[in-house]
């Protein structure tokens, strides 16, 4: 199958699944509920007593509730596969003449584009809610790169729960465990007011270097040695995830 046949493949497919999610957009309503009722509590409830180093809770706040709103987004993206599989389209899909990995490739290109969507919803509420920043153009295109690495990275261990799963609370199970891992993380306080074991974890988890390395970008100050980090997390989760994805995918459709 030629590198054309792949694109246009994908294109058609990627079509489709933006139909479904056009048709039910509570899906993407309902995922940043969740984000921007914990982004309400934490900044008008728990924003007092909190201590951040900084004046605008909502600022040092917004970077940990984008990555939960994405952890939250992926788990629809496993279901969606899953109910594909289960449905027999991936059948009807095989006995044509169509590139095999576009089938995946779609479920994945959707994902980033119902997160997006998400994130921009998300980014309003903040404005509304007093978020401010000093960022230029570049610093936005920096976040909004970070973000779609993370969401690619994410996107690619949801295929492999899509795939492998029983059920579909199984398919979308495997997403808990990400969506709390910013709470132990710098996302709601600086990871220096942590006790001693739960520090070294939050200091060296990958959600706390990327949202450092937010913050930092929104900010308008130097993102240091943490985007590095950041991006080796990233890239290092989607190349792995993305082969064991494959493998998972050449063995259901062998």
């Amino acid at each position: 199958m030629t590198t054309t046949h792949f694109f246009s493949d994908t294109t058609d497919l990627t079509g489709r699944s933006l139909r479904h999610i056009t048709r039910s957009v509570d899906t993407i309503i309902t995922t940043a509920v969740t984000p921007i009722a914990l982004m309400l509590l934490f900044v008008y409830v728990f924003g007092g007593a909190i201590s951040s180093g900084t004046e605008n809770y909502v600022n040092y706040l917004l970077p940990g509730i984008l990555l939960i709103a994405i952890a939250s987004g992926i788990a629809y993206t496993a279901v969606r596969l899953f109910t594909d599989l289960q449905s027999g389209i991936f059948e009807r899909f095989h006995s044509m003449p169509i590139s095999r990995p576009s089938v995946l490739w779609a479920h994945v290109l959707t994902s980033l584009a119902s997160n997006g969507i998400t994130i921009a919803i998300i980014v309003v509420v903040g404005l509304l809610m007093g978020f401010r920043t000093s960022a230029g153009i570049g610093a936005w295109l920096a976040v909004a790169g970070i973000l779609t690495l993370f969401t690619l990275a994410l996107t690619w261990v949801a295929v492999i729960a899509g795939l492998s799963a029983k059920s579909v609370d199984g398919a979308a199970g495997f997403s808990y465990p990400l969506i709390f891992l910013p709470f132990i993380s710098s996302a709601f306080v600086p990871t220096e007011t942590m006790s001693g074991p739960v520090r070294w974890f939050a200091e060296n988890q990958p959600v706390t270097s990327i949202v450092n390395t937010i913050q930092d970008l929104f900010a308008g100050q130097p993102v240091g040695s943490d985007i590095w980090v950041a991006l080796a997390w990233c890239v290092g989760i989607l190349v792995v995830a993305y082969v064991f994805a494959m493998r998972t995918y050449r063995r259901k459709i062998s």
